[in-house]
């Protein structure tokens, strides 16, 4: 029995033998506070589901409202974005419109300044003065406008190119004639500009190495057309402007007046001009030491120019001047004629070419085949260095000359056959 008892105890849910009320009761309270149990668990979990519904209804509710809070805000944040980027925008703008402005005038400033600098410094360039030393501007035959501007900036009489060319474009650019032109240094450009367009009022005037009083007239009556023709050649001859190398009564001033260019100026006379030559052989002369030169070879020292003259036409080249020289004191040492073309040649008033036989027996005291000695004046306007020649003549004992090269130059003899010699060297070369 025990052991049936304990097999029936140790199921589970059996209730042993002599206990069944109570069993019964213990199981039916048991059941009862299970069931309790059970429905305070429903409870439970109806709460739950309350709450659980309050909770997710207040969520869905709190969701809604955050969200639509949400929306407004973004809605809010839009407008606000919307307005500021417009007046960003507008804003920019006026900085914009601030800046071109600002630098527009700064331009315009800078023009206005850049102006005003301009005209004052041109009012005050071309108004210039005040007038300073005078100038010669020399214009050449042909010239440009540029080399006219040059010409003048060179010389001084205006300070800028830019202003005389910008000058001459407002008042007339004047057509500038060849020739010179008196002006001073720092002049008005209005003054320069007058004295450009009445054309040239300097003129130069060369006395040429080699020529005469006669040939210098012809070239100061087309180069000072204010004088009256051969007024210069009237005055030479009478007396009324003399050299203090000629002698009383001399009737010219061939050989006595200094070469090179002069220039006539406004207001000259030919007495200016010729008494300025006078003065510049005299220079020369007393330089060379010509009075001094002349007590030394025995002869007056206007002799000693009128050798100097002939030396000058028979040598040409001054590699022969001195030769030439020596031949002539040779020949006046011992009363030989001195038989020279050249002074044939000024009897004619020519200047070189051929002697014929015929001009060989002109009666004239310049007709050196005939006459011994010097010619009574000098036959043209010596250079320097014939003057120095005939003051200073190397020593040898030739008494004739010939050309016997193309080249110029003049080979010296002492004895008529060497002389004839020479001729026929010449005349195979087949020079004159």
């Amino acid at each position: 029995m025990d052991d049936e008892r304990r097999a029936v105890v140790d199921q589970p849910g059996a209730s042993l033998g002599p206990e069944p009320a109570g069993g019964v009761a213990l199981g039916s309270a048991s059941a009862a506070g299970g069931v309790a149990s059970a429905a305070g668990g429903v409870a439970s979990a109806a709460g739950g589901v309350a709450l659980g519904s309050g909770s997710a209804a207040g969520g869905v509710a709190l969701g809604s409202a955050s969200a639509a809070g949400g929306v407004a805000s973004a809605a809010r944040r839009g407008r606000g974005d919307g307005h500021r980027n417009r007046w960003e925008r507008s804003r920019q703008r006026r900085l914009r419109r601030r800046r071109f402005f600002a630098g527009l005038a700064v331009v315009a400033l800078a023009v206005i300044g850049v102006t005003t600098y301009a005209v004052t410094w041109y009012l005050g360039t071309v108004a210039e003065g005040p007038a300073g030393s005078t100038r010669v501007v020399t214009i050449a035959p042909g010239s440009s406008a540029g080399a006219v501007t040059a010409a003048l900036v060179r010389d001084g009489v205006v300070s800028s190119g830019i202003a005389w060319q910008a000058f001459v474009f407002l008042h007339g650019s004047p057509s500038v004639g060849s020739g010179g032109y008196l002006l001073r240094q720092h002049q008005p450009y209005g003054a320069v500009l007058a004295r450009l367009t009445a054309g040239p009022d300097v003129f130069p005037v060369t006395v040429t190495v080699g020529t005469t009083v006669y040939e210098l007239d012809r070239q100061v009556e087309s180069s000072v057309p204010q004088w009256p023709a051969g007024a210069f050649a009237q005055l030479a001859a009478s007396g009324a402007v003399r050299s203090p190398w000629a002698p009383p009564g001399t009737p010219t001033l061939d050989g006595l007046l200094g070469t090179g260019t002069y220039l006539v100026m406004p207001g000259e006379s030919p007495a200016t001009l010729l008494a300025q030559m006078v003065a510049r052989f005299d220079r020369e002369a007393t330089a060379a030491g010509l009075r001094q030169a002349a007590r030394a070879l025995g002869i007056p020292p206007y002799q000693v120019v009128v050798a100097a003259s002939i030396v000058e036409k028979e040598g040409y080249y001054p590699k022969n001047f001195g030769g030439v020289a020596r031949v002539i004191y040779n020949r006046l040492a011992v009363g030989m004629p001195l038989q020279m073309d050249s002074t044939v040649l000024y009897s004619l008033h020519q200047d070189g070419g051929p002697v014929t036989p015929a001009d060989l027996r002109i009666a004239s005291p310049y007709n050196t085949y005939l006459n011994a000695g010097l010619p009574p004046t000098p036959i043209c306007f010596p250079s320097a260095a014939a003057l120095q020649a005939a003051v200073h003549p190397p020593p040898g004992p030739w008494r004739y000359f010939e050309l016997v090269s193309k080249d110029g130059t003049l080979a010296f003899e002492t004895t008529i056959a060497q002389h004839n010699r020479d001729i026929a060297l010449a005349r195979s070369r087949g020079l004159p």
